[in-house]
């Protein structure tokens, strides 16, 4: 068996593959930072999604009693229009009122 004769890197070799490997190490380090905001903005984008979920659907049920509160007030007081700054309620004319007034 032959005996192998070692080689020495030079010192700037050396250094090329130590500037390699951190470079690595670096690459390493921004990838996990990477991922980690990308976990982070996942979270929070279901964070989102259940809030606006939550929003929509108190709004739906803003809509709903709105429509309630419409039909009570029109059972109770007819169609008209209410000025919502003064609070006055001014019926519609009906048919027979509108004919009476052309006359």
């Amino acid at each position: 068996m032959t005996k192998k004769t070692e080689i020495k890197f030079t010192q700037e070799e050396l250094d090329s593959l130590t500037n390699l490997r951190q470079a690595y190490v670096q690459h390493d380090l921004s990838f996990g930072k990477l991922e980690i905001a990308r976990m982070q903005t996942e979270q929070r984008l279901e964070e989102f999604g259940t809030e606006r979920l939550r929003l929509e659907t108190e709004f739906t049920n803003t809509q709903e009693e709105e429509k309630a509160l419409v039909v009570e007030l029109n059972e109770k007081y007819g169609a008209g229009a209410l000025n919502p700054e003064t609070g006055v309620f001014t019926p519609e004319e009906t048919p027979q009122e509108v004919s009476k007034t052309e006359e």
